[in-house]
């Protein structure tokens, strides 16, 4: 079975412009991109970043070879790209000297890591970004009830394409410890040369139990007996490898509002729950609340970004211990949502309302979800 995906390749692709697919590990990028070319009418070639003699190529600047490399071809497509140096002088050549040629290059975290094509693609590339399977791209092979249905399997597994395909439990543990072992870490500890995989994974275990908290890099420091600043780099570094996605606290100088920490949610639930070694059902949990709202957040985030919705995006909370989970400043508009697991009659904050006016507000709960995110 293939899922279906949010993008369709061609509508992004334009002569002399480099397409970017970049995204986590394991999500689909190869499978995406080899669909496409399948299908397409283009004349192309597919590359490797793991083959020595594209690697070789694409990082000798030399201008004749890259572009005899290139010559007849309509379409250039390089799976891995992270893998070359200097991976964006190279597809500069390209773009710059073959008229109407067309490229794609697909790269995990660490293609953004290392920052290879961030000035010299300048003006010359178009973004994409692809995560785990959204419930807006599941909604096209199931109905909202079948959605529903599987809610609990979400929850606890997450949406990583071959941990869904996988039919018995035992093989989706395995995948997702895998995936958050093998790869995630991995990159991280191969790119910035970070000696210490237990750091990093204590880190990330302490971020998974305080999903939908504020955190402090000074108790993250301490816990660990490390330095303040190399917590922040860490976590920088987790964000950047699709990890974490981090959540400032939203203010417009209303003295109890609280603005210094930061919330954490994790790309998906899977990950999450194989960092706390935690696969259990729903009904014996004492964080089902932190997995809703780290499903909520992340699934509206994906929308968001699929669908081109620009926000800006918060937590509110004040030093009385009010708080919205999340907050979207849309258009000069403030849109206020709390996630409940259990169906509740939740009035906004006082404090929201008077100061706030024309702020919406609204609980997003197991009754409405499926409207908040597809």
């Amino acid at each position: 079975m293939k899922f279906p995906r949010i993008y369709q390749l061609e509508k992004y692709l334009n002569p002399n412009k480099v397409l970017i697919l970049y995204g986590p590990r394991q999500v689909g990028k190869t499978t995406l991109l080899n669909d496409f070319l399948q299908k397409s009418d283009y004349k192309y070639k597919l590359g490797n970043g793991d083959d020595i003699r594209v690697q070789e190529l694409f990082s000798s600047r030399n201008f004749d070879a890259i572009l005899s490399y290139a010559g007849g071809y309509d379409l250039i497509a390089i799976d891995e790209a992270q893998r070359i140096p200097n991976i964006g002088l190279g597809l500069k050549i390209l773009v710059d000297n073959l008229p109407g040629i067309r490229v794609i290059a697909t790269g995990s975290s660490s293609f953004e890591l290392s920052g290879q094509v961030g000035e010299p693609l300048t003006g010359r590339k178009n973004t994409l970004t692809l995560f785990p399977l959204s419930q807006l791209e599941l909604k096209q092979i199931y109905n909202e009830f079948e959605l529903h249905q599987q809610l609990n399997h979400y929850l606890i597994f997450g949406g990583y394409p071959e941990v869904l395909l996988a039919e018995k439990r035992e093989s989706k543990i395995a995948r997702l410890e895998e995936l958050a072992y093998s790869y995630l870490v991995k990159d991280i500890l191969e790119l910035e040369r970070v000696k210490s995989s237990k750091i990093l994974l204590d880190l990330l275990r302490l971020l998974a139990f305080q999903v939908g908290s504020q955190v402090s890099l000074n108790e993250l420091a301490t816990q660990l007996k490390i330095d303040v600043k190399t917590v922040a780099r860490y976590l920088d570094l987790f964000e950047k490898a699709f990890v974490i996605f981090n959540v400032r606290g939203f203010s417009r100088n209303l003295r109890k509002e609280m603005t210094k920490k930061s919330k954490y949610y994790f790309y998906d639930n899977g990950i999450r729950n194989a960092l706390i070694a935690n696969f259990n059902d729903l009904s014996i949990r004492n964080d089902i609340g932190q997995l809703w709202e780290n499903f909520i957040f992340i699934e509206r985030y994906k929308k968001r970004l699929y669908q081109r919705i620009s926000a800006n995006v918060y937590f509110w909370r004040t030093w009385d211990k009010k708080e919205i989970d999340l907050i979207e400043d849309r258009e000069g508009k403030l849109y206020g949502f709390e996630c409940k697991w259990k169906d509740q009659k939740i009035k906004p904050p006082r404090e929201w309302v008077e100061k706030y006016h024309g702020a919406s507000f609204n609980v997003i709960t197991r009754e409405n979800y499926l409207n908040f995110i597809i």
